[in-house]
């Protein structure tokens, strides 16, 4: 079995308009009608001798679906068969998205950002000088710095008089309501599970 040799993608959007034997000035009621036409003229069960009717058939009703619903022929008129497949992967919505970032001047854009910023990856590319990931973020007064170094030594020293300071205080607080109930009895009925 040979393999087909895969159609490049246009950006055209004329190629199913001469489908079906119409301009793309035409009216939803004149695609309705010329499908209907050529459908029956190519439909398989009325041609079963030619094997090149059903191929027709199918493309018929590809260009018929494309074309009658009014998103895609928008997206057709204005990309071309590489708009349908760019919908496709990516959603209708988000088609127009998709060949605004693919533009020259956007790429240029991002290119320059670059080169300004040192850095691609960064959610903020314009401002990348002030606070590329928290590094020249300014520090506010009191803040202390996360990099500084503590040695284990006073690590110990900090972890001992907290814990000398918090033996010698005494409990002060008081339950506020006498009715409180621990979790070990409740409703009068002592359980230990």
């Amino acid at each position: 079995m040979s393999e087909q040799r895969q159609r490049a993608l246009s950006t055209s959007g004329e190629a199913l308009y001469q489908i079906l034997g119409l301009d793309k000035n035409c009216t939803h009621d004149d695609i309705k009608k010329s499908y209907r036409k050529l459908a029956l003229k190519y439909h398989p069960d009325k041609n079963p001798d030619n094997p090149d009717a059903a191929d027709k058939f199918k493309e018929l009703n590809n260009a018929h679906t494309v074309l009658s619903d009014v998103t895609k022929r928008n997206i057709y008129d204005k990309y071309g068969s590489l708009g349908l497949y760019v919908s496709q992967q990516f959603g209708e919505e988000n088609v127009n998205t998709y060949f605004l970032l693919s533009s020259w001047w956007a790429k240029g854009l991002f290119a320059i950002c670059g080169l300004l910023t040192g850095c691609y990856f960064c959610c903020c590319l314009c401002c990348c000088f002030n606070c590329c990931c928290g590094k020249c973020k300014p520090r506010t007064p009191g803040e202390e710095d996360p990099e500084c170094y503590v040695s284990p030594e006073d690590l110990e020293e900090q972890i001992r008089t907290d814990n000398e300071t918090d033996g010698d205080t005494p409990i002060v607080h008081q339950p506020t309501n006498a009715s409180e109930k621990t979790q070990l009895i409740g409703d009068g009925h002592r359980s230990y599970t």
